[in-house]
């Protein structure tokens, strides 16, 4: 009976463990709010969620200027979300609104500026390259990677997926064959709707709640919350899925961080949209 009742207590023990350190869905809210007294502001979002991924939320103050050099090592997106200013790459103006996306390219020299009485907030997105990412690089479309890539979420191409109702707006906001292993695309619509549950074990994934998203995530036994202005981390080969309710809005961006370039058969599933 002893042993019974110490096996009992250790059973009870390893369970309550197990409930402790249950699998959660790792999330970082934006801090949206920088102070006059500050012209710029830069914070790493979920540090070391994604390895050879880094994720900088910048914001600069109006007429703030910011000078990027690029790293040989590494590609770079840039993904401004709120607020109005410029870009100037190769004596090129780029006029910024919000939602839009812009890949240096081969460009080593770029200044991101604030427009006047407004606070231009952005993610910059850092991929360090492997060996085989620098070949596979050379077998890209020049186009795709000599020039900038500068695009409206808006005017990006629309798909379809079987995993999404006929009233949601998907679009490819990145294309593969751009940065080595990564995609981009946004999913929009109005509850009540879903993201049906699906897994990818080939790939990492983070999602970024745009303008006035208001939905739930679930991945496996995990849920949470995922507001406008938030990024998350899917956990990895999990099972996830994401509802919104009646009224409520869902907008938010996938960005598909792909193991290695196999793993990229997965964007066969979205169709072009006709």
């Amino acid at each position: 009976m002893k042993i019974k009742y110490i096996l009992l207590n250790l059973l009870s023990i390893i369970i309550a463990t197990l409930t402790l350190t249950a699998q959660e869905i790792p999330i970082e809210h934006l801090d949206m709010e920088l102070q006059p007294a500050k012209k710029n502001y830069n914070k790493i979002i979920l540090k070391n969620e994604i390895n050879g991924i880094q994720v900088n939320h910048i914001a600069l103050l109006e007429n703030t200027v910011k000078q990027e050099l690029m790293e040989n090592d590494c590609k770079f997106i840039y993904l401004f979300i709120k607020g109005q200013g410029t870009i100037i790459a190769n004596k090129k103006n780029y006029s910024i609104v919000p939602e839009t996306i812009f890949l240096p390219n081969s460009i080593q020299h770029i200044s991101i500026s604030a427009k006047k009485n407004d606070t231009l907030h952005f993610l910059k997105i850092s991929s360090k390259l492997t060996e085989q990412d620098i070949e596979d690089l050379k077998t890209f479309p020049k186009e795709n990677t000599q020039t900038p890539y500068f695009k409206k979420f808006v005017d990006c191409e629309a798909y379809t997926e079987p995993i999404k109702s006929p009233n949601t707006i998907s679009r490819t906001v990145l294309p593969n064959k751009y940065i080595p292993r990564i995609a981009l695309g946004t999913v929009e619509t109005i509850g009540p709707d879903k993201v049906g549950a699906h897994k990818h074990g080939m790939l990492e994934q983070l999602f970024l709640g745009l303008t006035d998203n208001n939905v739930i995530v679930y991945a496996d036994e995990a849920k949470v919350d995922f507001p406008e202005y938030s990024l998350l981390h899917i956990p990895l080969g999990s099972s996830h899925s994401v509802d919104v309710f009646e009224g409520k809005k869902m907008y938010y961006m996938w960005m598909d961080f792909f193991r290695d370039k196999k793993g990229e058969e997965w964007l066969k599933t979205h169709k072009t949209k006709k």
